[in-house]
């Protein structure tokens, strides 16, 4: 199972980024319609899953505290990303062209924490909702990378650097979780409870921006696409 978790969250993302280059980039519905599915389903697996487990483990009230950190820190990863991790997809270059250093260090820095939380809990579910949400992220990475100067050869070694943080963030949480590094394993819940606040930060923005639509027929499928995370997740945590 391990070595399934590492391969799917590479080549969701890594896949993702390089269809850019099949993909036209105005044509984003269908993105966006995964990242409202996915953004709902991430929000569902949270709050039936991640938050109950983190409290079950760790009673004290102050685990809360960590929520509200994760929370925070992603609302600051964001104002380097520009929203990226949203799939926003941004139609101005840079300046100088130069290469978006503090985007990519912010998604990277999102992508690995992602992977901290697949150690313990519904590895399965969990997993494929990040790689859902995976897709139109490394599409947007990608669709603002190539509107630098930047050559393909080196617009790909930065999808493929992006695409290793996740199963890179798996493998230290997994380490940890297992008392591989030192008495570290006792912070795990504290970790576990940030990546909760990050997770609670992307998925309410990403429903909050797909309820706020111009367009009332797109925005009728966006509420179906929501639906039907919610629904997937709803039926895992059931059925689990």
């Amino acid at each position: 199972m391990t070595i399934g978790i590492i391969v799917v969250l590479f080549f969701s993302a890594f896949l993702g980024g390089i269809s850019v280059f099949f993909v036209k980039r105005d044509n984003t519905n269908l993105l966006k319609l995964i990242l409202s599915f996915s953004g709902a389903y991430l929000f569902s697996i949270t709050v039936l899953h991640l938050i109950p487990e983190v409290y079950s483990v760790d009673t004290s009230e102050h685990i809360g505290i960590y929520v509200l950190i994760g929370f925070l820190f992603q609302l600051l990863l964001e104002q380097f990303s520009e929203g990226i991790e949203h799939g926003h997809i941004h139609k101005h270059n840079h300046q100088n062209n130069k290469f978006p250093t503090g985007v990519m260090i912010s998604l990277c820095v999102h992508a690995f924490l992602e992977g901290v939380p697949l150690t313990k809990g519904p590895q399965k579910e969990l997993l494929f909702g990040i790689a859902i949400h995976h897709i139109p992220a490394a599409f947007a990475l990608g669709s603002l990378l190539i509107q630098t100067s930047l050559k393909n050869r080196t617009l790909i070694i930065a999808l493929f650097i992006f695409a290793l943080m996740s199963p890179l963030g798996f493998i230290l949480s997994n380490t940890i979780s297992n008392g591989g590094i030192g008495d570290i394993e006792q912070y795990f819940d504290k970790i576990m409870a940030i990546v909760i606040g990050i997770f609670l930060h992307i998925s309410t923005t990403i429903l909050f921006e797909s309820s706020s639509a111009d367009h009332h027929h797109f925005n009728r499928k966006k509420v179906i696409a929501v639906l039907l995370g919610i629904g997937a997740s709803t039926l895992n945590f059931l059925f689990h």
